[in-house]
């Protein structure tokens, strides 16, 4: 057996050999040589050569994206089961225009828009759309009394509307809590009622079912998928619905794609109810700009109920295509506005909110063709505006409309598809971005 004393003293000598060669060879050939400084010295200068380069692309400033579960100290709050997610970005350093930093997003609930984070200077970060925090919306979002049927989404952030967008209204039905709509001689049992109507769809409390998320240098991408089948028996065929939400500094832009994978043709009607928050009490001196020549005639105000007649809004209080927009002042409006058309030959038609008193305004623009309307939702004495870029009409089956008059909705065939496609930007009234 070997001796523990004879091995301790062979690994000292071992020890003691490498050292003497570390000393003779780095010690003295290299240090002595000056190598080590000309490795340091290159190595600041590469480093600072880097990092000019990539701020002169403006990496350095830029942003640094994240998508990731919205987390708090407590349980994660789950509004419809599903936890929300956040896509975020950093603002640019020394900027003096505004710009988006986050979307916040509820795949439990149709992808609603629970929040759209941006930078406004002189204001400093703030919330663009009026809306509780997460765990306020979870705790509205029961499913059950006030949110039947997933109407609580229509009263925050900004729900999505699909099948159709806005109310339907139809006779009663025999069970209750239902009305009967028809659709080229197809009947439709929606929830509602007679008086009420059917309101934004059935997609208000669909939870997704694959949700997936890309982060990019200026912010980042978020999408979710819904196989609505037919809609719990409420619609005519089976419909896949994608609705991809992207953020960067100056736009967010939202796609909302629906596909017949049934075996039968069916309607389809898609909106986004943004509801804009109103700062610091400034409603009247808020700027709306509609590229609309007309809007819907209602019976009366309390209903909404539409008269199939669309009137000029030339010449009248609904005359909101002036250059700059026009002031709302004290006017209550839910109006649904169409006859859009372009600023110029080639841009899309575009709606603007615009805030004199914050130096800012917010622009809507309507980039697919099927986009009929806007329907503009802003009380007197509340603190949101609603602008509703959407394919239909109020009420598209009524037989209120002539059988020549297009309300608005997409029939697909088995197999077919429609994108809707909207981009919010957000522009200073003091730069060359200000409204037309």
């Amino acid at each position: 057996m070997e001796d523990p004393q004879m091995s301790g003293l062979y690994w000292a000598m071992v020890r003691r050999w490498f050292s003497s060669f570390f000393h003779r060879v780095w010690r003295r050939g290299v240090m002595r040589s000056g190598m080590v400084t000309g490795l340091i010295l290159a190595a600041v200068v590469g480093g600072l050569s880097l990092a000019y380069r990539e701020q002169g692309r403006g990496h350095v400033r830029r942003i640094k994206a994240r998508i990731e579960p919205v987390r708090t100290g407590a349980p994660e709050p789950r509004p419809g089961g599903q936890g929300a997610l956040e896509v975020t970005r950093m603002r640019l350093l020394g900027s003096a225009m505004p710009e988006f930093l986050s979307v916040t997003v509820l795949p439990g609930r149709g992808m609603n828009v629970l929040q759209i984070g941006a930078f406004i200077p002189g204001k400093g970060e703030v919330s663009l759309l009026a809306s509780p925090p997460v765990e306020g919306a979870a705790s509205t979002m029961t499913g059950s009394g006030a949110d039947d049927d997933g109407q609580q989404s229509l009263a925050m952030g900004g729900a999505f509307e699909v099948p159709w967008a806005g109310r339907i209204w139809g006779v009663g039905s025999q069970a209750a809590g239902r009305l009967n709509a028809e659709w080229h001689g197809h009947a439709i049992s929606l929830p509602g009622s007679a008086q009420a109507g059917s309101n934004g769809g059935l997609m208000l409390a669909a939870g997704a079912d694959s949700t997936d998320t890309t982060a990019f240098p200026d912010g980042g991408e978020v999408q979710a998928v819904y196989h609505m089948g037919n809609y719990g028996a409420h619609w005519l065929s089976k419909t896949d619905v994608t609705i991809t939400v992207l953020l960067s500094g100056r736009t967010v832009e939202f796609t909302v794609a629906a596909r017949n994978v049934g075996d039968v043709p069916e309607p389809v009607g898609i909106g986004w109810q943004p509801r804009f928050a109103i700062f610091d009490g400034n409603r009247e001196q808020l700027r709306l700009h509609l590229p609309c020549d007309r809007r819907e005639e209602v019976r009366d105000r309390k209903s909404g109920l539409p008269t199939g007649t669309l009137l000029p809004v030339a010449g009248t209080a609904y005359d909101f295509t002036a250059r700059g927009g026009v002031a709302l002042g004290r006017m209550g409006l839910d109006d649904t506005f169409a006859s859009l058309h372009r600023e110029t030959i080639d841009s899309d038609p575009s709606a603007e909110l615009t805030d004199p008193a914050n130096g800012y305004g917010l622009r809507l623009v309507a980039s697919s063709p099927d986009i009929k309307g806007f329907h503009v939702e802003a009380p007197a004495d509340a603190d949101y505006v609603s602008i509703s870029p959407q394919y239909n009409y109020d009420d598209p089956f009524g037989q209120e409309w002539s059988k020549d008059n297009d309300t608005g909705m997409v029939v697909l065939q088995p197999g077919q598809s429609t994108q809707w496609k909207v981009r919010l930007e957000i522009f200073s009234l003091s730069s060359s971005q200000s409204p037309l």
